[in-house]
């Protein structure tokens, strides 16, 4: 089959590879479609902190957005999977650590990263092995651009659930890429007054053009009371002004990563008795999100800028993606001959 292979910093190549099989305990996957999201950016130039760790080496098989329908079973799975349409976790535990019994697989610290760490390659191919159970049903509401954005939105998720807002309250989310407009969606769905910081342009017409009017660059944004502020952004200096801005007693979320590290004031944070959460992963919001997405609360199709093919992935990840959207779709079946 075709994948998608980081072969070094700046180098993603499509190879052919041996097709999957499923081992015990897993299925394989005809994948649908795939997102490219920061993470793979990150992956693809060689910043990512995991390769610095050894978590990570090339070559690496990238792609952890991902839908599609299960083709085989492997011993132990029930057979009723096979042609269900799917999704799933990017975090795998390792099912026996303090953390997994508690149910907080994704910090586990033996935990594969699909697509990410070694040991599991991604969704950026034809097909893709996954362990059945960290698999999610998909219903047919759910069309394959929904499915492949089910676990930026399950981040999404975390991040509203986490500030804490009731209906009314006003949240102030930091940055207007994929995971901050997300998060402006699940909180408008939750009757939340919603506004962004993004950079003048483009960055603030997309809002805009989904509902969004209180989309403010830093120089003008409102002197108003911020009832809680999600942190989206990859500006290293973002999340000390997050802190600055939320009010007294209420919550930041943080889950926008710097490549460079960031620094707050816990001085501040203490004096304002502030509660500041950081989110790693989408596992918890998985089943809520695809509710949002079935029942039609949420709809974030628009954020897709284009769907290309895997042959086309080298080029949008050296800068030369389409217009629109910041989210970038891949569909492994298509090939230059349509």
């Amino acid at each position: 089959m075709r994948a998608l292979a980081f072969t070094g910093p700046g180098k993603a190549e499509v190879l052919d590879v041996p097709a999957p099989t499923a081992a015990p305990g897993q299925v394989v996957v005809d994948v649908e479609r795939a997102g490219i999201c920061g993470t793979d950016m990150e992956l693809f130039s060689g910043e990512m902190s995991y390769y610095g760790t050894g978590l990570s080496t090339y070559p690496l098989r990238p792609g952890h957005e991902w839908c599609g329908v299960v083709a085989t079973v492997g011993d132990g799975v029930d057979e009723a999977w096979i042609g269900r349409r799917v999704t799933g976790d990017t975090m795998i535990g390792c099912g026996s650590c303090r953390q997994c019994a508690a149910g907080r697989h994704w910090v586990c610290a033996s935990r594969h990263e699909l697509g990410i760490t070694d040991g599991l390659p991604g969704a950026l191919a034809e097909q893709v092995a996954f362990p059945a159970a960290y698999l999610h049903a998909l219903p047919d509401t759910v069309d394959p651009a929904l499915g492949a954005l089910v676990e930026p939105g399950g981040n999404a998720l975390r991040c509203v659930k986490a500030v804490a807002l009731g209906s009314g309250e006003r949240l102030l989310v930091v940055g207007t890429g994929t995971i901050g407009l997300l998060v402006a969606m699940f909180a408008r769905a939750h009757g939340i007054e919603v506004h962004l910081i993004g950079r003048a342009g483009p960055d603030l017409a997309l809002p805009r053009s989904l509902g969004f009017a209180d989309a403010w660059t830093r120089s003008t944004l409102p002197a108003l009371p911020w009832d809680g502020v999600v942190d989206a952004s990859t500006g290293e200096e973002m999340p000390a002004i997050a802190l600055d801005l939320v009010e007294p007693g209420r919550r930041v979320v943080y889950i926008g990563l710097s490549v460079t590290p960031s620094r707050i004031d816990t001085r501040t944070l203490v004096l304002k008795d502030v509660t500041a959460i950081g989110i790693l992963g989408a596992s918890a919001g998985l089943p809520g999100a695809i509710d949002a997405y079935a029942g039609g609360s949420v709809d974030p199709r628009p954020l897709v800028a284009a769907t290309v093919r895997l042959d086309e992935i080298a080029a949008v990840l050296a800068g030369h993606r389409p217009p629109g959207g910041p989210k970038i779709h891949v569909d492994p079946r298509l090939t230059p001959e349509g």
